[in-house]
């Protein structure tokens, strides 16, 4: 069953849990109403109200039950994660096979990364582009390592093209315009997805492939998620395209719902993005183990009506 994302952002809201379910205690002036959803079927509990409480028991229950909580600031962006800890029954081999990867396996499985990540920004320019042959031609040179940074080369191509014809787009993830902002949170959304399937697989998200930054503990989160961008960027271009221009409820559910979009794997099975991930992630964990070669990347099926 494919877990639910809860976001909570227009009302002064109470968090607590009775009898295994979570309780949402919403307040405007004297009237209040309470929802109730099971914590067992919540993945990602976005929280964007500075006037939110919590009960402790709300918190580690949803912890235990697997649950992440996003935490966003003034600028609606997240700003925190609360992760569960893994609970895995193989969880010290899996961490001793991470750490014990060797290297040209290492370069390999990220060549896999960037050359999915720059197929997947290609498709998301029209056909018969040269752009999109530019795109595909450097998907092809990627070597093991990626020691040419194709993927940069591929960046600057992609964000040229990618809003629409003489109109250049300049990605600055510090960006506060309309785009990058929108952009930002969705990525953070996908980013707090990648890392739940990694924790749940009984994996240090902090050990990663490509990504190293001694103060990022979400390292292999970042690195999986490279070839799944595209669908965030898919969509934010889409909203902007109807005059979306801030990051307000319709626009956080729009993002939202590309955990639940449908993807596809290598062996043809289809599901919700959410599912696609943890599949992602077992195949990752079977390349550690020397049982696969390739990493089961998730590629779109379809996209919300609003993103045709």
């Amino acid at each position: 069953m494919i877990k639910q994302t809860i976001e909570i952002s227009s009302k002064p809201t109470h968090l607590r849990v009775r009898n295994g379910q979570l309780q949402i205690e919403q307040r405007e002036d004297e009237s209040k109403t309470t929802a109730s959803v099971p914590c067992e079927d919540i993945g990602i509990l976005v929280v964007d109200q500075v006037q939110t409480t919590y009960t402790h028991s709300a918190l580690t229950t949803l912890a235990e039950s697997g649950a992440i909580v996003l935490v966003c600031g003034q600028d609606h962006l997240p700003v925190g994660m609360l992760l569960p800890l893994a609970e895995h029954t193989e969880v010290v081999w899996r961490i001793a096979e991470q750490i014990d990867i060797s290297k040209p396996l290492q370069k390999q499985l990220w060549r896999q990364l960037v050359q999915a990540k720059i197929r997947a920004q290609a498709k998301n320019l029209p056909e018969n582009t040269p752009q999109r042959t530019r795109l595909l031609n450097l998907a092809q040179r990627v070597r093991s390592g990626d020691p040419s940074n194709m993927e940069a080369q591929a960046a600057k191509v992609y964000w040229s093209a990618w809003l629409e014809e003489n109109h250049p787009f300049r990605r600055d993830p510090d960006g506060k315009d309309p785009l990058n902002s929108l952009l930002n949170y969705g990525y953070a959304v996908l980013r707090a997805a990648v890392a739940r399937a990694v924790v749940c697989a009984g994996l240090l998200p902090a050990i990663g492939l490509h990504h190293a930054n001694r103060s990022n503990a979400f390292c292999l989160a970042d690195d999986l998620m490279e070839p799944l961008r595209p669908l965030v960027d898919a969509r934010v271009r889409s909203l902007y395209g109807s005059g979306c221009r801030e990051i307000d409820p319709a626009a956080k559910q729009e993002l939202l719902g590309i955990l639940t979009q449908k993807a596809s794997s290598k062996d043809g099975a289809t599901g919700p993005l959410m599912v696609s991930l943890q599949r992602m992630v077992a195949s990752l964990v079977h390349c550690f183990e020397g049982n696969e070669k390739e990493i089961d990347i998730p590629t779109a099926v379809d996209t919300c009506e609003s993103c045709n």
